[in-house]
């Protein structure tokens, strides 16, 4: 579960990403914060995993309140105003989403944030912890299907879309397989062929210039013989 906090002196801007936000189960609301000095003195008492940053806001400015964190979590800027995305990228931001943004495009800004691996501040050392599960949401058609990261089997590029081989289904998505790839983590998947992307804890074998995951073939491009000999170092 990812906990959020929303940082918008707007109104509407706090009830349209609620909204959005109530559409994925894997998101968690904390709190609404109207300034950054709200949202300074919420911080100080709580942690959360996510903050929707607003950057035009009396008081202080978005990321002036950003420079301020020492261990800031992940944050997802929401702003009116393009010309500040650079700087937004500089203090790595995980998305800058320009006002008025879509369901779709809020939601490919989370995905980035529900499949990343590591997380800013201190991590859980106890090893007897159960790894939080990572999901991600596919858009087929009309519906948008919750995908357990650790099902996807391999990735197949075909034309404008995508198809993703799951453990229990195969889902197509209007994706190009380099967009796709950006959502999932270079340490699980890899890149095998221009048209194929497979995760590596699903490999069973590999033969010649085939690689075997469960009861598919997946075929090794010339160009990515690289990527595959780094797994016998």
């Amino acid at each position: 579960m990812t906990t959020y906090l929303i940082v918008d002196d707007e109104h509407i801007a706090h009830d349209i990403i609620k909204g959005y936000c109530d559409m994925l189960p894997n998101l968690e609301f904390k709190a609404d914060c109207y300034d950054a000095i709200e949202a300074i003195d919420y911080l100080s008492q709580h942690k959360v995993d996510l903050i929707f940053l607003d950057l035009n806001m009396p008081k202080l400015k978005g990321f002036e309140f950003l420079k301020t964190l020492s261990f800031p979590p992940k944050v997802i800027v929401t702003t009116a105003y393009s010309e500040f995305a650079i700087e937004g990228y500089e203090l790595n931001v995980v998305d800058y989403l320009l006002k008025p943004f879509s369901f779709e495009r809020f939601l490919s800004a989370v995905n980035k944030v529900t499949t990343s691996n590591t997380y800013t501040g201190k991590k859980e050392t106890n090893t007897n912890l159960k790894p939080e599960e990572k999901h991600i949401f596919l858009k087929q058609n009309n519906s948008h299907i919750q995908v357990d990261l650790d099902s996807i089997l391999f990735i197949e590029a075909s034309g404008n879309y995508t198809k993703v081989f799951t453990t229990k289904a195969t889902i197509t998505i209007r994706e190009k397989i380099s967009d796709t790839i950006q959502l999932l983590s270079d340490n699980d998947f890899l890149q095998v062929h221009k048209s194929f992307a497979v995760a590596k804890k699903h490999i069973s074998s590999i033969e010649g210039n085939r690689i075997h995951i469960s009861d598919h073939i997946v075929p090794i491009g010339k160009l990515y013989k690289v990527n595959i000999n780094q797994l016998f170092k």
